[in-house]
């Protein structure tokens, strides 16, 4: 005899924190739910792992500040431990410039970022244009606008010649934090903190469960996943926009929202993590922070959990990332290596551990941190997307209203989809 397809109210698509917080916004309200994560855990890219030397490790998503205060409240709520950023000393600039030099040249790429800001994103005057072709313009100095390149190209992951100017300043208007994002990192990592909260939702958490399938029928909905099929009232796809276009919808999406879907592309970003006996860095006045301008998108700052595990980490990312993926664990390692030596000394070189994370192309997140609009003229996309095709509606950190591609935009983001299904349940 067949067994019935189970149902639920709500069914959620990816256990990410866009999907963990909306499932926690259901909960409260009474409202049925199964979550489905086609990993076999939670996080989406907030990930931990451990390192060659059995330590546990962010090796996703890792820092925040003050500024960030759903996804502060949420640690603090869960007994987390903060640790503060190590940042006393002096930062190094590559290639290697004096220290007022250095500062003046950050300065000056700052200052072409305020300007870039203080664009209105629908100004007919950037209509397509893109990041690299607005820069070109400039009249800044080449040192300042390689500076305010690796910058953008470290933080969003993305080549300035495919992303478009009007999104850039949109996204950059919606990150409003005033302290550094480095300000913070949990010392259990992450991670955990995402586990904690999957482990609020008992058997209403289903891992290991790729959703292939979204069918819109009459009344609801059905989904078909690796791990069999259920049906339910309401859709809630909480994942980046370039997997969530890879489902497999019937009937198709509206054609205005597949346009919308196929606008994106995910970031490439490569994190590397070292540990070391001592942090020599400070005793040589120095932060641990390197940022470079050649080449490109290629930064470091410390990650110590305390004074007994001195650490860097290393992010690389955009079109460096996908250079360097090619080179080969060795060749990878060498290539860092190198670098760090130059900028902070051989002792860079007398590591007790390098562990890394290549997020690019990643299967289940498409890549890291985030996705971006890489077509100049879908000023759109996002709330076609938003939109939806009820029942079906879509969440994820790069809709969010604040803190796009960030921890605390998904947060965001989930509440306000769960909001948004919860007004179907109870309209007024």
């Amino acid at each position: 005899m067949k067994r019935p397809t189970p149902r639920t109210d709500v069914a959620i698509v990816g256990a990410g924190f866009a999907g963990l917080s909306a499932a926690h916004e259901l909960s409260k309200a009474g409202i049925d739910f199964t979550l489905l994560e086609a990993r076999g855990r939670v996080g989406g890219r907030v990930e931990s792992q451990l390192n060659g030397l059995g330590e546990r490790i962010d090796s996703g998503a890792q820092f925040l500040c003050e500024d960030m205060p759903e996804l502060m409240a949420l640690v603090r709520t869960r007994g987390k431990m903060l640790v503060e950023t190590y940042a006393k000393g002096e930062f190094v600039a590559q290639p290697l410039t004096g220290a007022k030099q250095a500062e003046r040249i950050y300065h000056a790429s700052m200052s072409i970022r305020d300007r870039m800001n203080a664009i209105a994103p629908d100004d007919l005057a950037i209509a397509g244009l893109t990041v690299a072709a607005w820069l070109e313009r400039q009249n800044d100095p080449g040192e300042a606008k390689a500076a305010f390149r690796s910058m953008i190209e470290g933080l969003w992951c993305q080549a300035l010649e495919k992303l478009p100017l009007w999104h850039l300043i949109d996204n950059d208007r919606r990150i409003t934090n005033e302290v550094s994002e480095l300000q913070y990192f949990v010392r259990e990592t992450m991670q955990s903190v995402a586990d904690d909260l999957a482990g609020d939702l008992g058997d209403r958490l289903r891992l290991n469960a790729p959703v292939r399938t979204i069918e819109r029928r009459p009344g609801g909905v059905r989904l078909a996943s690796t791990a069999g099929s259920i049906t339910a009232r309401i859709a809630l796809i909480a994942m980046p926009p370039m997997m969530a276009s890879k489902l497999d919808f019937a009937p198709p999406l509206p054609a205005a929202l597949q346009k919308a879907f196929g606008v994106w592309q995910s970031g490439a970003v490569i994190k590397i993590q070292l540990r070391y006996a001592t942090a020599f860095w400070r005793a040589k006045g120095l932060s641990g922070m390197v940022m470079w301008r050649d080449p490109p998108a290629l930064f470091a700052c410390e990650a110590s959990k305390d004074d007994g595990h001195p650490a860097l980490v290393v992010f690389v990312g955009g079109p460096l990332a996908l250079r360097w993926r090619e080179l080969g664990d060795a060749a990878l390692r060498t290539e860092v290596m190198a670098r760090l030596q130059q900028a902070l000394g051989t002792d860079a070189g007398k590591f007790t551990d390098f562990s890394y994370r290549d997020w690019t192309d990643d299967r289940w997140s498409g890549g890291g941190y985030s996705d971006l609009i890489i077509d100049t003229g879908a000023t759109e996309a996002e709330q076609t997307i938003l939109a939806g095709a009820p029942p079906v509606y879509f969440a994820s950190s790069e809709l969010s209203p604040s803190f796009p591609g960030y921890v605390e935009g998904a947060i965001v983001a989930g509440r306000i989809a769960a909001q948004r299904i919860l007004s179907e349940f109870n309209p007024q």
